[in-house]
């Protein structure tokens, strides 16, 4: 039986007997970068510089086939933060708005009654903050949150206790723009206090007097979703095509000869990023959050507070524009692997995680979630059926990766992963079957070899989707009910 079919019935901060003394829980440093590639690390491509998570790699385990729920940003996140499939808690597409594919400038007023504006994930849905929370744990986030704007949807109504940062898909790094429209929040209310300084350094700033005001005198949650390295959500032509980064990170690699190309935008001429400035820009993106992430590091050592402090990082999907997801196939917003297998470490020296080693177990960012929980001693929610595994005996190496399969669903965007079998159609075009265990850049299609497997993967995905969109109690804001 799947954890997905098992429903869990425990009380909001209930006790459980998970053995977790209050002095001995573990802290949480959850960093998720934004579209960062599969390669993009020092440790495994040398064109990028990334020393602070090259220490993480050195001093954690690397998780080599880890995956997310979804291939882009919003349901991404609401399936890490709930431990529950985007189809079961009603978060399976963006909230986002179109109108800036043709150019469209907003004021407040025409934004404010807008899908983005006014959507947001089902109030009745779980997030981690809200099960810390009865143990003791106090709990931040600073950066992107993407879940919705209005203040019942916002951080300070799921669980966390300060707030500081974009409130959706993405922004301009410096005016913090979005279609014209500031988008900066703190805490439940707009601010345009920083406008002008790079995006980064804020979400920096903000967790480090996070981790030099509260780390040590309770357990903390502090969960960092940068905005790198996203492509700029600015309208201008000539930097919507490409990330924004400081001069002294772009300073760090080789000069771009020429930047900018004639190209169309909005259906108009005009020059655009040249794929050399974007692959330059992306890195220096990184290379930045980088820095900031070894700060956070560095803090957690000086407070003395690394041995009991678990740190995880992962990208929210497959790369963008700009990044290196080799060797998978595909990238951001695809079912392919390039699309849902994602960079990802894990520290915990106190908690037995192994340094410097890769794990190629298979497992998934639904399984922070009931993994968090165990080790803090909160209770997973009453009657909420979760699709994660409790993954800390598969990161020490002690037992295999419970999870068998993972599926997908991006409107015609479908996969499937059963076992070592993997599952793609795109769009009703591109795909077909794949065995990973020999073709991870799935670039073999079995189906014709193995017809059997393929109605045998095609049965689970359909019997997943039944379970998870048909017969689930309904959740907003997409379904009809």
């Amino acid at each position: 039986m799947t954890l997905g079919n098992r429903v869990f019935h425990f009380l909001v901060g209930s006790a459980i007997s998970t053995g977790v003394l209050a002095q001995d829980r573990p802290n949480i440093l959850m960093i998720v970068s934004d579209d960062q590639g599969y390669q993009d690390l020092g440790v495994i491509n040398s064109e990028i510089i990334t020393p602070n998570l090259d220490r993480l790699a050195r001093e954690g385990t690397r998780l080599t086939n880890f995956y997310v729920a979804w291939p882009a940003c919003t349901p991404s996140r609401a399936a890490f933060l709930t431990g529950r499939y985007p189809q079961r808690n009603g978060i399976y597409d963006m909230i986002r708005n179109e109108a800036p594919d043709y150019g469209h400038l907003y004021d407040w007023e025409s934004y404010a009654p807008t899908w983005e504006r006014i959507g947001g994930m089902d109030t009745r849905e779980i997030l981690l903050p809200a099960i810390l929370k009865p143990q003791g744990y106090r709990s931040a986030i600073y950066g992107k949150w993407d879940l919705g704007i209005h203040k019942r949807f916002l951080p300070l109504a799921r669980g966390f206790d300060d707030f500081y940062g974009l409130v959706n898909t993405g922004i301009d790094y410096y005016t913090h723009e979005r279609y014209g429209v500031h988008s900066m929040y703190r805490n439940n209310e707009r601010t345009e206090e920083d406008r002008g300084t790079y995006a980064t350094y804020l979400f920096e700033r903000e967790a480090l007097e996070f981790l030099d005001e509260y780390a040590g005198e309770e357990p903390f949650f502090l969960y960092v979703p940068f905005n790198a390295p996203h492509s700029s959500s600015a309208l201008d032509p000539k930097i919507r095509g490409t990330i924004q980064a400081p001069p002294e990170f772009e300073a760090m690699y080789p000069e771009v000869k020429q930047g900018y190309q004639k190209g169309s935008r909005y259906g108009k001429e005009a020059l655009v990023p040249t794929r050399e400035k974007r692959n330059r820009d992306f890195r220096a993106a990184v290379t930045c959050m980088d820095v900031s992430i070894g700060r956070m590091l560095d803090m957690l050592d000086d407070k003395g507070l690394a041995e009991n402090t678990i740190v995880i990082f992962f990208s929210d999907n497959g790369g963008g524009g700009g990044s290196n997801n080799g060797p998978l196939r595909g990238g951001k917003a695809q079912t392919w692997e390039g699309g849902v297998r994602v960079l990802s470490m894990v520290r915990w020296p106190g908690g037995g995680i192994p340094s410097g080693v890769e794990n190629d177990a298979f497992l998934s960012s639904m399984e922070i979630f009931p993994s968090l929980a165990s080790v803090t001693g909160s209770a997973l929610p009453k009657g909420v059926v979760l699709d994660g595994y409790d993954w800390w005996a598969t990161l020490r190496g002690e037992s295999e990766s419970p999870r068998k399969d993972l599926f997908w669903k991006r409107q015609k965007r479908l996969g499937a992963r059963v076992g070592n079998w993997k599952w793609v159609d795109m769009d009703g075009g591109a795909g077909g079957l794949f065995d990973l265990t020999t073709d991870i850049g799935e670039n073999n299609d079995l189906s014709k070899e193995h017809p059997e497997v393929l109605e045998m993967v095609k049965a689970k995905f359909d019997a997943w989707y039944q379970e998870t969109m048909i017969d689930a109690e309904p959740r907003g804001p997409f379904k009809d009910f």
